[in-house]
């Protein structure tokens, strides 16, 4: 179980070890495309969205991300994106908050950096419409980008100006240390379930099956399956299978009932229903444009 628990847990190399903060620019091409796959790390993520949509899973929350949105993922938040638009671009800005630990016990160290670091304190996912928390993202994006003289000075000046206009504003939940220990074991029970099901997904996946992972009684895992992910079990599968088809429908020369059984459905007609209930398009719609190769 712990080996597959690692397999979600994404290992963050840092180009200056020294100097723990990095950004990456994001391009996709394609709609439908998984941007990352379901993983989580212990340092602090900030999604900035340029151009396009795309469609956020940051623990239960489900963000629909737009052009000027901030997406911040928590440390050991697991998270998940899929491309909605042909010409998506965001920047991840990845952050290690021991950046900003003070040499010595303070006030600022106590009340905010040390909760934060711990995973005590949870920042709102979603944010929309704070011209100030865009623009710190914006210098700090540039500096690392320009790298002049004195950037790191600006860089950390803009980090903690960030993070207060967050806290201010932007906290979601603040847990108790046992609160805390909770919900890491949770995660840690939780995933090698979410990593069978993205390897799995074809099969018939019964909720009792699932719960037997975690050794837990079927109410109790459904309870925590729900607060974790932000569905119920039946309701995450049925979404991995339509990722999955939705790609398939874009970018194979597969037939509509092809991709339907490849991807779990064995119903061709409850597949189309189902895939445009959730996807406001029917599944032929997306096979006018002539598979290239």
């Amino acid at each position: 179980m712990a080996d597959k628990y690692e397999e979600l847990r994404e290992p963050m190399d840092m180009p200056d070890p020294h100097f723990p903060i990095k950004v990456h620019r994001n391009a996709f091409d394609r709609q439908g495309l998984v941007t990352f796959q379901h993983h989580f790390h212990e340092h602090l993520e900030f999604l900035y969205f340029v151009r396009g949509e795309a469609m956020i899973e940051c623990g239960s929350a489900t963000i629909q991300a737009s052009p000027g949105d901030l997406v911040v993922v928590n440390s050991n938040e697991l998270h998940y994106g899929i491309s909605l638009s042909s010409d998506l671009f965001y920047y991840a800005l990845i952050a290690d908050i021991s950046l900003l630990h003070s040499q010595s016990v303070d006030a600022a160290e106590t009340k905010f950096i040390t909760p934060i670091t711990q995973n005590r304190l949870l920042l709102r996912n979603h944010i929309r419409g704070d011209d100030h928390a865009e623009a710190c993202v914006l210098a700090i994006i540039k500096e690392l980008e320009q790298r002049e003289f004195g950037y790191e000075l600006a860089v950390k000046s803009e980090l903690y100006r960030l993070l207060t206009l967050l806290l201010r504003g932007h906290v979601a939940t603040v847990l108790t240390q046992g609160e805390y220990d909770e919900r890491m074991k949770n995660i840690e029970r939780f995933a090698p379930v979410f990593q069978y099901i993205e390897d799995r997904y074809k099969e018939e996946l019964s909720v009792d099956r699932l719960a037997r992972m975690t050794r837990l009684s079927r109410f109790h895992f459904s309870r925590l399956f729900k607060e974790l992910s932000g569905h119920t079990v039946t309701e995450y599968v049925t979404m991995t299978r339509l990722n999955k088809a939705d790609y398939l429908l874009r970018h194979s020369p597969l037939t509509v009932s092809e991709i339907a059984a490849a991807t779990g459905f064995n119903d061709i007609y409850y597949f189309s229903r189902t895939f445009k209930k959730h996807k406001k398009v029917a599944p032929s719609a997306l096979r006018t444009i002539p598979f290239s190769g």
